[in-house]
């Protein structure tokens, strides 16, 4: 993507301080107060918790019989908010924004142990046993906070960008500039699940490539989030298909105390949100909901790019507290996605191959369901009913500016739909936790295809399928201290079955057990380990594709199987300041792999294409190991921060057995993250990402200059998959905050610099033949139009290494 024209960008500066003059000039008139409120519950019951002692500075309240909360007339400013109760561990929530525009929703949940609850630190009169995570996860899990993920430098208020900061987490071959491919550990795209509020997404980004997930945009909004946790091990049993990490979004419920709400314009897009009571009384109900819409495809014209994605999202949530006991949640979240062409009014090399390569997208998707939650005696249990939709149609020409049915090379139109029923019990009998349930899903999938696979020799993929099957499972998770809390044991096993492939019924092939262990070695010093085994269905492109008889060609295919080993110790000098050193293990089986390109699936995924619509073997193997350092430090005295250090190695074996590099072998991962809160509501952020270079497959020679024509693409030489390597990516980004707050309103200017520093991004080269200086027609070797097979074609790698400076400035109303 080419920089802003300097004009615009001079103009973005002029109206920058003007509106920064005229706001300090507004301040004076501004009359400051926040209201702070929420909920205190015991964790294990679910119960309100009676008398608790709320703290904001000097300020206090106490909490009612139903455990609620009230403070008002705060001075807006960054809080860290305590907690206290007798007969329960005290807790601190850090970096908690106070505005005078929204009343601020904060809810506790506390425990009888002397135990550290998630992404908060928790305290104890009596022994110490600092925790940064549950019984059941004891390592391997890391939280973020709504006010992290709004901050981050370079993030965008994008979650699936954001994430990119914790240990562990990659992002893509190019370092995760464009595209927001999730890579833990050395696992695939593909390996990860995503849950919000206890119900399931499929998928959390727009244009998302179908069986796989990736895409280049985040699809939840911010706004709605009130943390983010992700375990990249040791696995909660009751979370099924999860190889790689289980990502948990809880979203905070709308305001019970008014109506108000944001607006969000960036350079990209603009969004609103809106919350507040819907219904109050016996059976009170608050609702969330927002929309957005990028303008992306205004922004490329005037850069006079040939790409035009367009994207809108829909999000919304209502809680409605039927009686003491019982809770129902409803919720929903949609997108639109638009991706098309243009001619270029200047024509490049890499504008003309953009068209040709990539294909128009058409994709709608949506989630939506209700959860019933019930506190029943020593816990409570919870119901969930979902259902989720992908309709994806994708098409592409040797030209996609001039297309005809002559010169398709693919035309897909899918649907995957998922009817799910969850329920789960969840209790707690002096001291020992257990957690059982089941799950049932019904699958509606429909795929018709034509895919030219290879012009030379003809290969096309060319048919229509439809299934219905169902997939069910259950599981029972188990867990206690012992030795006056200083050891915690966990134990879990579940078992997935579907009424489709040829050993979908057997339930011991996905016996899944699991069993974790953390000890308390001194007041500061935690050790912990996990071994687990984990089980996921192959993706519905594999297991719907036909061959071109007709026949389902991957019946036989066989879930894929993870174990992981883990082990790891944690140090908390302070109940702000968290170190950890872990290191990992993981195996895999039953890997699909390709017969036609004789490569394993594992190393594909992060283009705009389809993942597995194609014939498989699941006889693959793969392993990931290593090692990763983590530092936290939450807010204290202005500053917040965190850094981390992720060492692997990631193999998978082809149809020869042998093990290769996978596409994901980036072996380093650095990524550092500062805030400082500096005084009058300023704020600057800062980070720094380092990746190891990917490595990469080169192409056919041959096989590219007789398909690329048809193709719009090259074709790789898969005997040499992935023996190339790219040079190393780093970049580093920058965000600066300004809040003015008035009487019953908030205004956040911010201004945020991605790769600031210009720093080079290196991607693989494309095949292309060479043009002429006008770039309206190829070269050829023998001054003749080219041929169709390429022949007289003067092949020409295309330099794909680009840098990007991207500034973003935009602003937040709050009222």
């Amino acid at each position: 993507m080419k920089h802003p024209p300097r004009t615009k960008v001079v103009f973005m500066k002029k109206l920058v301080v003007f509106t920064f003059i005229v706001l300090a000039s507004l301040q004076s008139f501004a009359q400051k107060a926040g209201i702070v409120y929420g909920t205190v519950i015991d964790k294990l019951s679910q119960q309100p918790i009676t008398g608790a002692t709320i703290s904001i500075n000097k300020q206090q309240a106490i909490t009612n019989e139903k455990g609620m909360f009230r403070l008002v007339n705060i001075v807006p400013a960054t809080y860290n908010i305590t907690v206290k109760s007798i007969g329960f561990a005290e807790v601190t929530k850090f970096n908690i924004v106070v505005n005078a525009g929204n009343a601020t929703e904060i809810n506790f949940e506390l425990e009888t142990t002397s135990t550290n609850l998630e992404n908060v630190t928790v305290k104890s009169t009596g022994r110490k046993t600092v925790k940064a995570a549950t019984l059941e996860t004891p390592l391997s899990v890391q939280r973020m906070t709504t006010e992290e993920i709004k901050a981050n430098p370079g993030g965008n208020f994008d979650i699936s960008k954001v994430i990119q900061s914790l240990p562990g987490v990659g992002g893509g071959v190019a370092g995760g500039g464009f595209r927001n491919d999730i890579l833990i550990r050395g696992g695939a795209p593909n390996e990860n699940v995503f849950y919000v509020d206890g119900i399931e997404l499929p998928t959390i980004n727009h244009f998302a490539t179908q069986g796989a997930g990736g895409g280049p945009q985040g699809i939840l909004n911010v706004s709605f989030i009130e943390d983010v946790k992700l375990s990249s091990s040791a696995f909660d049993a009751r979370f099924d298909n999860a190889l790689s990490s289980v990502f948990e979004f809880k979203q905070k419920k709308g305001s019970n105390a008014q109506l108000q709400g944001n607006v969000r314009l960036s350079a990209t897009e603009l969004a609103g949100t809106f919350e507040g009571p819907l219904t109050k009384g016996n059976k009170p109900t608050t609702f969330l909901a927002s929309a957005r819409r990028s303008y992306l495809q205004l922004l490329f014209s005037a850069l006079d790019l040939p790409i035009r994605p367009n994207y809108w999202d829909f999000q919304f949530k209502t809680s409605t507290q039927l009686n003491a006991k019982t809770t129902l949640t409803l919720l929903g979240v949609g997108a639109i996605d638009r991706f098309s062409f243009a001619a270029p009014k200047e024509a490049t090399p890499e504008k003309l191959y953009s068209i040709s390569s990539n294909p128009a997208v058409q994709q709608n998707s949506y989630t939506v369901g209700g959860s019933i939650k019930r506190l029943v005696k020593n816990g409570y249990w919870n119901l969930a009913i979902s259902r989720n939709v992908l309709d994806n149609q994708l098409d592409r020409y040797s030209n996609n500016l001039t297309p005809s049915e002559a010169t398709r090379n693919l035309k897909l139109t899918s649907v995957e739909a998922e009817n799910k029923l969850r329920f789960d019990v969840n209790q707690n009998f002096n001291g020992l936790k257990l957690a059982y349930g089941f799950t049932a899903q019904l699958v509606n999938f429909s795929n018709n295809t034509f895919a030219k696979i290879s012009e030379a020799p003809l290969v096309v993929n060319n048919f229509n399928s439809t299934l219905q099957f169902g997939k069910m499972g259950a599981f029972v998770q188990v867990g206690k201290r012992f030795m006056d809390n200083r050891l915690g044991l966990s134990a879990g096993v579940r078992s997935d079955v579907n009424t489709f492939t040829n050993n979908g019924g057997n339930a011991l092939q996905t016996l899944s057990p699991r069993v974790s262990i953390n000890y308390v070695l001194a007041d500061k010093w935690n050790v912990s380990a996990s071994v687990g085994r984990y089980a996921k269905i192959a993706p519905y492109t594999i297991l719907g594709f036909k061959d071109n008889n007709g026949n389902f060609a991957n019946k036989n295919a066989d879930y894929t199987i993870s174990n992981h080993y883990v082990a790891g110790i944690e140090h908390l000098p302070s109940n702000n300041l968290r170190f950890t050193l872990e290191g990992f293990y993981k195996t895999y089986q039953n890997v699909p792999i390709s017969v036609q390109k004789g490569i394993s699936l594992a190393n594909l995924g992060s283009d705009f294409n389809v993942l597995g619509n194609e014939a498989v073997v699941t006889n693959g193997k793969g392993r990931a190991y290593g090692f990763e350092f983590f530092a936290q430090k939450k807010l204290t005295n202005r500053f917040f921060g965190i850094f981390s250090y992720t060492f692997y190695k990631s193999d998978y074996t082809n149809s020869n057995n042998q093990y290769v590099a996978s596409a994901w072998d980036n072996r380093h991962l650095v990524s550092m993250t500062l805030g400082y809160k500096l005084p009058k509501n300023w704020e600057i952020g800062l980070k720094f990402r380092y990746q190891g270079g990917a490595p990469f497959t080169p192409f056919n020679d041959a096989a590219s200059r007789a398909n690329f024509l048809t193709l719009g693409e090259g074709v790789l030489d898969y005997t040499q998959l992935n023996t190339q390597r790219l040079q190393a990516f780093n970049a580093s980004d920058i965000r600066i905050d300004k809040k003015w707050n008035f009487r019953k309103l908030t205004f956040d200017l911010f201004l945020d610099v991605t790769n600031w520093y210009a720093a080079q991004t290196f991607a693989p080269a494309t095949f292309t033949f060479k043009r002429n200086e006008a770039n309206t027609a190829f070269l050829t070797t023998d001054g003749q139009p080219i041929q169709a097979n390429g022949s007289n074609g003067i092949p020409f790698l295309l330099n794909n290494n680009e840098t990007q400076v991207l500034p973003t400035i935009g602003f937040i109303v709050e009222f």
